[in-house]
């Protein structure tokens, strides 16, 4: 069931991720000039009071994973953030091939 769970939420990042991909390349061709809404930039607009308590939460509390970790997540295209994370749950969920027996 955590297996289904997982590969469920990876297969809704991965649609994320194909919608971001689609939004940033229609406001693209629109502006004529590469342009891409970065993950910080997402997650401030979608919860604009909880982002700035999540700083402040992770800086208290790991003020080694803010700096170089989180930092780097925020500042790139939010396509890229979801894809790697739903290819991540997918791999982890992955099941291992049955061994092949001889012939």
């Amino acid at each position: 069931m955590i297996r289904f769970t997982l590969r469920l939420v990876g297969l809704i990042l991965l649609a994320g991720a194909f919608a971001a991909a689609v939004i940033d390349g229609a406001r693209s061709l629109a502006d004529q000039k590469f342009e891409f809404y970065s993950m910080g930039w997402v997650i401030a607009h979608a919860f604009p009071a909880k982002f700035a308590l999540m700083q402040t939460y992770v800086v208290k509390h790991a003020p080694l994973l803010w700096d170089p970790v989180l930092i780097d997540a925020l500042y790139a295209p939010a396509t890229l953030d979801l894809a790697v994370l739903g290819a991540a749950l997918f791999y982890l969920t992955h099941r291992p091939a049955a061994p092949r027996r001889g012939r």
